[in-house]
Formats: structure tokens, sequence, C-alpha cells
């Protein structure tokens, strides 16, 4: 099997038109189309982001429903520093700052409904070794302490069951 990209990611989403506020004024995507009012297509040359409205409301705290994360590859790690220069300016939810990571170098965004984005550079080598200036958080450790912060001051909610 010799796959060379990835076709579409669909999201749930609760505000279809925020989000496609988000990802296509923000980010950039062009829409596509939309079928009726629950289902958007948005395209980056032949990638397709997929929103559909969710059945049920989310939270960034409730993550066992939503996608872990997805990531947008940028040409430069200058290009990713000006990428989180722009997006901050956007007033988009900052997880993280660009760092250089085993891959190259990344940040980490959450959308309008909790879906943890990630841009970054690649490598043309690859995958690096470990060294002291790289950061090797994982995205579930990084969107653990947001969660924290955005239900910090309500009530506790009893946990979601996971679909199996």
């Amino acid at each position: 099997m010799k796959l060379t990209g990835i076709n579409q990611i669909t999201l749930r989403v609760n505000d279809l038109r925020r989000a496609e506020e988000f990802y296509g004024a923000v980010l950039g995507l062009k829409l596509d189309y939309r079928v009726g009012a629950n289902i958007t297509y948005l395209r980056i040359n032949s990638d397709m982001l997929v929103l559909v409205k969710a059945e049920t409301v989310g939270s960034p705290e409730a993550r066992d429903i939503r996608v872990d994360h997805f990531g947008f590859r940028l040409a430069s790690d200058a290009e990713v520093d000006a990428a989180a220069l722009y997006l901050d300016d956007c007033g988009v939810h900052m997880v993280t700052r660009p760092a250089h990571r085993r891959e190259g170098r990344a940040f980490f965004v959450m959308d309008p409904d909790g879906n943890l984005v990630e841009f970054y550079s690649m490598h043309e080598s690859g995958i690096q070794p470990e060294s002291a200036d790289i950061d090797l958080s994982s995205p579930d450790s990084l969107v653990a302490g947001e969660a924290q912060k955005t239900v910090k001051g309500r009530e506790p909610q009893k946990s979601r069951r996971t679909r199996k």
C-alpha cells in the first residue's frame, strides 16, 4: 500500500457557520460545496475537510468523541512561526507556541469546537533523534491542561462514556 495523502478529515462541529468562518476565513480553506444545512465541504488543493453539524453538543473537555488532532503542513520553520503570529492576531486559542519537535517545528491551536489543530514543518530527513531542544509532549497532555483551564469554575459534570 502506497498512501499519497489524506483525502478528507470529517469533524463534528457545534456551530457549522462558526466552524466555516474559522477554517475558511481565518485559515483560508475554500468552500467546495454544502449539502443542506448540516454538511460543508472545504478544500485545500485535493484535500478535503468536511464539517458536519454534531447531533449532540460537544465541548473541549469531552475529547472522547472528537478527532484527536490533525495537522496542516507548512513549507518551512519560518512559515510555522509566521502562521502562529497570524493566528494569534486573529484571536485563535493558542494551545502552544512554535517549538522544535522530532518531526519539525510545530504548534497547536484549538478551533471553536475544541478540536486540536497542529501546524508544522517537516524535517527533510524525517523524524530526528531526541535532544534537549525538542518538545516531546503529546497532544493529549497539551489538551488536558487546556480543558482544565476551560472548565475551571464550573460545576463538575458526569463523565461521558466513550463510543464502542
